[in-house]
């Protein structure tokens, strides 16, 4: 199977590059030509490529004479449309990097795109592939909650411009920290509940890191659904930078019988190193981006857990829009339904 990475933009990138390399009956191709957006210091283009031993292609059109069986899309959020757009173009299945796209409109016209073209439009959303989030919906399932009546959830992190700086750049992110940190909770709560998100109302503010970037660093979204249950989440780039994890994501489920709460992130060792002089964690836990790779390509995993598609990216990115809204407005906002 040929599968290649169309640009380098996204912080999981490089990550998806290496997965993909090491897996067995995979060829993988890199193309990363739109680099204008990249900071000083950032490595990008050719240069990453060759840090991670990988086959390296100077344009998308190169990428796409290769003919790959299957692309994963890196770029920065407003630059998702074309290159998904120019997948379905040549038949190949595309897995795009969250949110599925800066814009409600741009998504619309990804999916119409993928679907007149009957190819598969995957958004890469790794955390329900997590064995804490699956043995949540496990409970929900088995009815051992009842109904779920409310959802607290946190998707906490650094501010990503360290890595990559135009997550904070609103024409090419669509915004900051809600854009970035509302999605993952948002498509955990379209595949947990069953239900469709009716209101929001949100509050954001960049108090954090005010001095350095023009978008929000802080939120918390308010989320009511069709069939009563109300989630908050909070979607802040609130982890300080000597903090020894990039981010994690909670959940704490609320139901009729039974209070359920989960750590996506947290099979880890904790401790202190007196060499560094700061807090480290040492993971053991399992790779969520090589189970979601592995499930796009060959399929779901043991559990049946599948990629999010497209639709379902698109209704986390409304709850997103209503989110930016109603930040705007100061009053809660009907959710536009896809």
């Amino acid at each position: 199977m040929k599968v290649a990475v169309l640009s380098f933009a996204h912080v999981h990138a490089a990550a998806y590059l290496r997965l993909l390399r090491d897996t067995p009956g995979v060829e993988v191709l890199g193309s990363d030509p739109d680099t204008a957006s990249a900071a000083p210091g950032e490595v990008r283009g050719r240069a990453c490529a060759a840090s991670l031993d990988v086959p390296y292609a100077d344009s998308y059109e190169e990428a796409f004479a290769w003919r790959p069986d299957a692309v994963v899309v890196c770029s920065e959020n407003a630059r998702h449309r074309p290159l998904v757009e120019l997948a379905a173009a040549h038949g190949v299945d595309v897995l795009c990097e969250k949110p599925l796209a800066a814009t409600v409109a741009d998504g619309e016209a990804m999916v119409a795109a993928c679907r007149a073209a009957g190819v598969r439009l995957a958004v890469a959303h790794p955390v329900r592939f997590s064995p804490a989030y699956a043995a949540v919906k496990r409970a929900v399932a088995a009815g051992d909650t009842g109904q779920v009546l409310a959802v607290s959830g946190a998707n906490n992190g650094h501010m990503p411009t360290r890595a990559r700086r135009w997550f904070a750049d609103p024409e090419l992110a669509g915004g900051g920290a809600l854009m970035d940190h509302t999605v993952h909770i948002a498509d955990l709560l379209d595949d947990l509940l069953g239900a469709r998100a009716v209101e929001v109302y949100a509050q954001t503010n960049n108090l954090l890191y005010a001095d350095e970037v023009p978008v929000e660093t802080s939120g918390l979204v308010t989320v009511t659904y069709d069939n009563g249950a109300v989630a908050t989440i909070d979607c802040s780039w609130s982890h300080p930078r000597s903090h020894p994890s990039w981010g994690g994501l909670e959940l704490t489920v609320v139901g009729e019988r039974a209070t359920l709460e989960m750590d996506a992130f947290d099979q880890k060792v904790h401790g202190f190193s007196e060499r560094l002089g700061r807090g480290v964690e040492l993971p053991y836990g399992v790779d969520l981006d090589a189970r979601m790779l592995r499930a796009f390509l060959f399929g779901p995993d043991q559990g049946g857990t599948t990629v999010p598609d497209g639709e379902a990216a698109l209704r986390t990115l409304s709850i997103v829009a209503a989110g930016y809204a109603s930040a705007r407005e100061g009053v809660p906002v009907p959710v536009q339904t896809p």
